[in-house]
C-alpha cells in the first residue's frame, strides 16, 4: 500500500475510534441520567426494582408478555407455590 493509502485507511480507523469514544461517552451520561431518575423515584417511595420490571415489561409485546406469564404460571403450578393451574 503506498504512503497516501495508509493515510487515508489511519485517518478512517481515527474516525472510527473518535466516533465510538464519543458514543461511549454520551452512553455513559444517559446511564448516569437513568441512575439520577431512578434515585427522585426511590426517594418518592417508589420501589425501583418493581420499577425495572415495569420498564422491561413495557418494552415487550403482548403476546410475548403472556407466552412468558403462561410459562411462568406453569413452573410456579409444579414447583407447588401456586395452588390453580395455567388456563389453557
Amino acid at each position: 500500500m503506498s504512503d497516501a493509502a495508509h493515510g487515508v485507511a489511519r485517518d478512517q480507523l481515527r474516525a472510527f475510534v473518535e466516533r465510538i469514544e464519543r458514543l461511549e461517552e454520551e452512553k455513559k451520561t444517559i446511564a448516569d441520567d437513568i441512575k439520577d431518575v431512578y434515585g427522585e423515584a426511590k426517594s418518592m417511595g417508589f420501589d425501583t426494582k418493581i420499577l425495572k420490571k415495569v420498564i422491561a415489561l413495557r418494552k415487550k409485546d403482548e403476546q410475548e408478555r403472556m407466552e412468558e406469564d403462561l410459562i411462568l404460571d406453569t413452573y410456579l403450578h409444579a414447583l407447588g407455590m401456586i395452588e390453580t393451574p395455567p388456563e389453557e
